[in-house]
């Protein structure tokens, strides 16, 4: 990856301003000093996305999204810091330093942007073909099918001759050589037959990475040849578990979650009926890749796969998957139809969406399609059921979520939610996770965290947004006092920056930080400021912040002093007495 000095980074992101930039993808409102808009990063009907136009920043406060421009267009365009830095060069007229590549880098940077034109080029060629004579069983193909041609356009379908050497010698003519196209899955070569093509005589789906390039492809036979769907081999450009069909639109759903199908004409058939944020897996199991794709678009999959025995597999497949990627997967039920493609034909629009709508809950999915191996009548089968069923409630570690699953399946099983919280309890004490005396003394703790974290946060907001309030804030405490340690380099930062420059760049501060991190950074300028009325009130409540904040300093370091660190006692008898010379004092805000 090219190497990009800070003060470069920082005149670009400087040049760019923020709501300019978010303008276009976002309708802004103006309140006050800061814009707000419904926020790209998930589903909401009332604004709660915000753009500073002093800070340089944004920051949802329903989901937690934030960050600097930069920061924006890697998250909503899905680019690499390189990408996003390169698109606001270009913006403001600055021209990256070129990266020194290795003759060995050049070669692969040069083949896959070959490879990548080839693919480019013969789904052109196959969209034509679609629209000639030649393509004309095809397009009846797709019309038989319920697709509209604005469908047809929006997906890019087409068409690959009968003839088995028809795009191997129109590429040739494009003047890509032998060992590119074999290279691109597009063609294979042998010594006796010469070039010939991996697809013929089908209807095609070009294969789409996130940003629309063309990758592969997927191609249905027309008549009863075999295999009846095909797909392109694995290339330097196309990996099967690390890309889905149609995420290149789904992206930018405004949904608040993913529809997860099997094949290729049901995200069609999706999209068409105005569900645009379907996606499937490639001609190939869903994996670990696929999920955490997904994980950068929704936090929540909606499984809709084909409704026989091995749409429920694949279905039982998925789920532990997205779940082991933080994703909450949920399962559509299409019965008495196959898949969405019938549903929505058979059905309409309309009815999908109420399916969606009661989708149900992948673990209670999971124990129905459990509950289906038991005689439940029996009453052996029943006791079995309900031994199986609470080894299963183990994995929830939190108490309410455990017993809010016990309550719906004891509701649903006539098992009795006592008798069948007792059974989960009675596994729980035999060495497995999720029994109730760990569970009781982990809880408390963190919520006596988030009142310190929140009162950090608070302290970092007001400074960036009252720099007068430094000198007062560093007569009683440091950087150091800040505990948490991403809020420590925070603060450090902020005051090096003040103390340099007589202002703050909260902005900047981002760049600093880890892609993992940068949301959290954003975070911490952004701490809700209850409102007060008078400016004692304002006075009193920063006074009751900072009393906080060097409270904890000082019980914090006192647990971790070394005894036979004089300097570090006296600096806690200092940081005391400071403390009571505040606790006396009326701060008086410039």
């Amino acid at each position: 990856m090219a190497y990009y000095s800070d003060e470069l980074i920082e005149e670009i992101r400087s040049g760019n301003d923020i709501v300019d930039v978010i303008s276009g993808y976002v309708r802004l409102t103006k309140k006050g000093s800061t814009y707000f808009g419904l926020c790209p990063f998930h589903n909401e009907k009332t604004p709660s996305f915000s753009v500073s136009p002093n800070k340089q920043m944004y920051y949802c406060f329903g989901c937690g999204a934030g960050g600097n421009v930069i920061t924006f267009l890697m998250e909503y365009e899905n680019y690499t810091f390189p990408e996003a830095l390169e698109v606001l060069a270009n913006r403001i007229g600055v021209e990256l330093p070129k990266q020194e590549l290795s003759a060995e880098q050049k070669r692969a940077s040069d083949k896959k942007a070959r490879l990548l034109e080839a693919n480019k080029e013969a789904a052109k060629y196959f969209y034509t073909l679609l629209r000639s004579e030649r393509g004309s069983r095809a397009h009846e193909y797709f019309k038989n099918r319920g697709l509209s041609e604005k469908t047809l356009q929006k997906f890019g379908l087409g068409y690959s001759d009968k003839y088995s050497d028809d795009l191997y010698r129109y590429l040739r003519t494009k003047g890509y050589e032998d060992e590119l196209l074999k290279d691109s899955g597009l063609v294979s070569i042998d010594e006796q037959r010469g070039g010939y093509d991996k697809f013929w005589n089908r209807a095609m789906f070009p294969i789409m990475d996130v940003r629309g390039k063309v990758i592969g492809f997927g191609g249905r036979v027309m008549g009863d040849g075999e295999p009846k769907y095909l797909n392109s081999p694995e290339t330097m450009i196309f990996d099967k578990s690390r890309n889905l069909y149609g995420l290149n639109f789904a992206r930018t759903t405004k949904k608040h979650q993913i529809l997860l199908c099997e094949g290729y004409m049901d995200v069609i058939a999706l999209h068409q009926a105005g569900f645009d944020n379907a996606v499937a897996a490639l001609g190939t199991a869903f994996t670990p890749g696929h999920a955490n794709l997904l994980k950068r678009y929704t936090k929540e999959v909606y499984l809709t796969f084909d409704s026989d025995g091995a749409g429920i597999r694949a279905a039982k497949r998925a789920i532990p998957i997205l779940k082991e990627a933080g994703i909450t997967a949920k399962v559509i039920n299409m019965k008495p139809y196959k898949d969405p493609d019938e549903f929505i034909k058979a059905l309409g629009a309309e009815e999908y969406e109420k399916r969606i709508e009661q989708a149900e809950n992948s673990f209670l999915f999971e124990i129905r399609l459990l509950s289906e191996e038991y005689d439940l009548k029996d009453p052996a089968g029943k006791t079995e059921f309900a031994n199986e069923t609470a080894k299963k409630l183990l994995q929830f570690s939190e108490e309410l979520e455990r017993d809010n699953y016990i309550e719906a399946i004891a509701d649903k099983y006539g098992m009795g939610f006592e008798n069948l919280r007792k059974l989960v309890y009675h596994f729980g004490t035999q060495g497995l996770t999720g029994s109730e005396p760990r569970q009781k003394k982990s809880r408390e703790k963190p919520q006596k965290e988030d009142g310190m974290k929140q009162s950090q946060r608070l302290l970092l907001t007001w400074l960036i947004e009252d720099t007068r309030l430094f000198e007062l804030i560093e007569e009683y405490l440091g950087a150091e006092d800040f505990t948490e340690d991403i809020y420590q380099k925070t603060a450090q930062i902020l005051f090096e920056q003040y103390h340099r420059d007589g202002k703050v760049n909260p902005a900047q501060i981002i760049n600093l930080f880890g892609e993992e991190d940068q949301s959290e950074i954003a975070s911490l300028f952004h701490a809700r400021i209850a409102k007060v009325e008078t400016k004692a009130d304002r006075e009193k409540a920063l006074k009751e912040t900072i009393l906080r904040v060097k409270q904890n300093s000082i019980r914090e370091h006192s647990k971790h002093l070394d005894p036979t660190d004089m300097a570090g006692l006296q600096k806690i008898i200092a940081d005391k007495k400071q403390l009571e010379k505040l606790e006396k004092t009326n701060i008086s805000i410039p």
